[in-house]
């Protein structure tokens, strides 16, 4: 490039030539002197790097036609020079300004020349005149290693805020020596501060300290194995092998390693920004050496290569000074300034997010109080900042992105449907499962969801909360898990799915203020749309006055509505969307609210799966007459569920022949079970869970040949089980954890000879087993305390298949 053509003495003289030219015509041509002082200034900058290359002209060798072009700009430019020397004050303008344009564009020339790679190669001249010279003369200069760049960690920014804790857990988590925590991977979604924290971590002085060698490599998308291990060789003086492949690199990279533990004192390796998918390659960094350790920052989670340290948004005082340091002029006083209400508003709405703090604070930088006022308007309005900064979003959009590339490319439209839910609320985690099973054909158990939810949290795209103890998780209840997003993320799904024109949109999610519909949907020509996925939410002003919408691709319709006091009416737009499998009603406001307007039920012949939260069900029953599809019913803080079956006009298996699973969760007027519940022939699941007015179980519940799952969980006032379960012949998983009031089993109950799950954890009024549990010969796994542990003690040499599993009490408040 520029400086290594600069070879021979031709050169150096040809340059003394031009610089002695432009410093004599400053002295006669006084009209050119602002460009002439701007010229001489640039070559006074060149001399001091042709000289020195000159010295190193046998190592720096370049092709002749190179070093030919240079000489010929230096000697054009001396003669342009000599003349300008000859132009008389009197000369007329034009004939200087073009002269001066000559003059600058000569100037741009050797700017260019000389600016491609100035700072990469005067870092070579430094280094052939330092003491390393001689070791590099025994490497050989290759342009193959000449920009592997510095190991060491640049400054991090002047103003770091909510890093200090974070700090001090590495510090107690990496100084130390034992093995015990050698590999740290610190995750958090983009623009959170990850690289600003390990780049603290590495210039703070105890770090310094104790680490003898601290590298620093930023990995990026493309983890390129043996180039970070060149270019680890490289900074640290030794001789860069040339390796046969993968492991032979790591082999060496090992061997080096040890060589500088042996003369005592730490490593410490910084792997920043390394992307999902590069599990395989950061595993070939996981030595077992004493004093050696490595800090990752990356967007995921790697548990295979060390432990997680989550970095979290920054707490309002925080976000508040990082805010203003971008948003305030330094010295800013008076009227112009705008006032703590409106500046903490702001702050507020960029929840705790460093790069949305910094973006914003940025575009308000010296702005007047009315472009404040304008901005906080937007934001409070749903315009989110994931829509009008390019800078958040593109960072955030890189994350989503990775997954486009990732092998099981529904990872990207699990996350793209967490939009569909309100922000700020937890998602529940079976209504995913029954969006996902037919929409993305996931597995009706939950497997593959739960799966696809614990990748998208190892990428710190979502949080996944599990608030039981882990116990129901391989028999598919996950009542009380959910999953939670920060705004951004939501917004940035949202953003996604209304790229494409409104009637093309696979997804389409509408959050409505009052009465105010959007204009495609109030004109009189109804647009036919092609979504797949309908989320609409809606407020306590909505009057529930559905205008007409022509959706009959829609297999998910999901309502979201926050009313206290009102009833909510179901659309009768319901009544075409043939396609429909799923429909989820959820009610965010305090109390519940009546829902009314069940008739379109009655039209969608496909419907599988319903789920209905938060709502009184009275008149559920009134008029349907069949849902011959449904499959699974969920109800979840239901009110008069008793009186809405009770009040059909049409028997229960009639109504619901094809009902293969009720979830009944939270709904405490419940005290018996329907009536015609024990009748549905097909159904194979059974949950009724905190529900704490219920008291039994009828004596009909032997009647359900087909039930797989019992599950009465949490059920308070339930004493007893009915004798009748022992005709249950299919039954393989029975729960009564939290039946404070049972004290005994049926005496039939060893008469379940597929049960191979019994969870009974909780159960303190429990004083006894019945003999009949030695027949229990499919039994596998008993889920219960130390105290019923005790009870099974006596049975245990008659089943030998049995385990007992006492799990640890977890206490977790995540779901108040």
């Amino acid at each position: 490039m520029a400086l290594e053509i600069v070879g021979g003495a031709a050169v150096g003289a040809v340059f003394e030539k031009l610089l002695e030219a432009v410093v004599d015509a400053r002295n006669k041509a006084t009209q050119f002197d602002s460009s002439l002082e701007k010229l001489e200034n640039r070559l006074t900058f060149i001399k001091s790097c042709i000289l020195q290359v000159e010295k190193l002209k046998d190592q720096l060798d370049r092709p002749k036609e190179e070093m030919e072009k240079l000489v010929r700009i230096l000697k054009d430019g001396e003669k342009l020079i000599r003349k300008c020397s000859n132009v008389s004050c009197c000369n007329n303008l034009m004939k200087k300004w073009r002269y001066a344009r000559k003059i600058d564009a000569l100037d741009d020339s050797l700017l260019k020349l000389f600016q491609v790679d100035l700072l990469s190669q005067m870092e070579i001249l430094a280094i052939f005149k330092s003491d390393r010279f001689s070791l590099i003369s025994n490497r050989g200069v290759s342009h193959k290693y000449e920009n592997l760049g510095s190991c060491e960690a640049s400054d991090p920014p002047a103003l770091l805020v909510g890093l200090d804790v974070p700090l001090i857990e590495l510090k107690r988590r990496l100084l130390k020596d034992d093995h015990h925590e050698s590999r740290i991977v610190v995750s958090a979604p983009g623009g959170c501060g990850k690289t600003t924290l390990a780049k603290r971590f590495c210039q703070d002085k105890q770090v310094k300290e104790y680490f003898e060698h601290i590298w620093y490599v930023t990995v990026s998308k493309a983890f390129d194995l043996i180039g970070i291990i060149n270019k680890l060789y490289w900074h640290n003086e030794e001789q860069v092998p040339v390796f046969q492949n993968e492991e032979d690199a790591v082999n060496q990279l090992e061997l080096m390693l040890k060589k500088k533990l042996q003369h005592g004192g730490h490593i410490l390796l910084v792997l920043d920004d390394v992307w999902c998918g590069a599990e395989s390659v950061l595993v070939k960094f996981k030595f077992q050496m004493q004093g050696y350790k490595v800090l990752v920052t990356s967007r995921n989670e790697f548990p295979g290569f060390g432990s997680t340290y989550n970095l979290k948004l920054l707490n309002e005082e925080d976000a508040r000074n990082l805010f203003c340091h971008s948003a305030i002029p330094q010295g800013r006083t008076g009227s112009s300034m705008p006032t703590e209400d409106l500046l903490n508003k702001i702050v507020r709405q960029c929840k705790g997010f460093p790069l949305a703090l910094e973006v914003v604070g940025r575009s308000l930088h010296g702005q007047p109080v009315e472009i404040w006022k304008s901005t906080l308007m937007k934001l409070c309005e749903g315009q989110s900042i994931v829509n009008y900064e390019d800078e958040v979003r593109n960072c955030l959009q890189s994350s989503l992105d990775a997954l486009c590339n990732h092998k099981d490319i529904i990872l990207k439209e699990c996350f793209m449907d967490l939009g569909s839910f309100p922000e700020d609320q937890k998602i529940p985690v079976t209504a995913l499962i029954d969006i996902w099973a037919d929409l993305h054909k996931l597995d009706e158990d939950g497997v593959h969801a739960i799966s696809n939810l614990h990748k998208l949290r190892s990428r710190n795209l979502l949080n996944l909360v599990l608030t039981s103890n882990g116990a129901n998780e391989n028999d598919g209840w996950f009542n009380d898990a959910f999953v939670t997003q920060h705004d951004l993320l939501r917004d940035l799904a949202i953003y996604q799915s209304n790229q494409e024109p409104i009637h093309k949109r696979k997804r389409l999610i509408l959050d409505l203020t009052g009465n105010r519909l959007p204009h495609w949907w109030s004109n009189e020509k109804q647009l036919q749309l092609s979504a797949r996925l309908v989320s609409i939410s809606t407020d306590e002003m909505f009057s529930s006055s559905w205008p007409n919408m022509q959706i009959p691709e829609a297999k998910v319709l999901i309502l979201n509505f926050n009313h206290t006091q009102k009833k909510y009416e179901l659309p009768e737009f319901m009544k075409r969307m043939d396609k429909l499998k799923v429909l989820i009603v959820t009610n965010y406001g305090f109390c519940a609210s009546e829902l009314t307007n069940f008739s379109p039920l009655g039209s969608l012949c496909n419907l599988k799966r319903m789920r209905l939260e938060k709502v009184s069900i009275p008149t559920l029953c009134n008029t349907i007459t069949e849902l011959k599809n449904l499959e699974k019913l969920s109800l979840v803080m239901c009110h008069k569920i008793g009186q809405a079956f009770a009040s059909s006009t049409t028997k229960i298996p009639e109504m619901l022949p094809n009902l293969r699973e009720i979830n009944i969760d939270y709904c405490n007027d419940l005290v018996e079970l329907p009536d015609g519940f024990c009748d549905l022939a097909r159904l194979d699941k059974l949950s009724i869970s905190n529900c704490h007015k219920l008291s039994a179980l009828p004596e009909e519940i032997g009647k359900l040949q087909n039930l797989e799952v019992l599950r009465i969980h949490a059920c308070t006032r339930v004493s007893k089980l009915p004798d009748s379960i022992g005709s249950l012949q299919k039954l393989s998983i029975l729960d009564i954890t939290g039946c404070l009031r049972i004290r005994n089993m049926p005496k039939r109950i060893g008469e379940l000879q597929s049960l191979r799950e019994f969870q009974m954890r909780k159960c303190r009024g429990l004083r006894e087993l019945p003999p009949s549990v030695t027949d229990l010969v499919e039994l596998e796994r008993v889920i219960c305390d130390e105290e019923t542990a005790q009870l099974w003690d006596c049975f245990m040499h008659l089943l030998p298949n049995l385990t007992l599993s006492v799990p640890e009490e977890l206490i977790n408040l995540n779901w108040l």
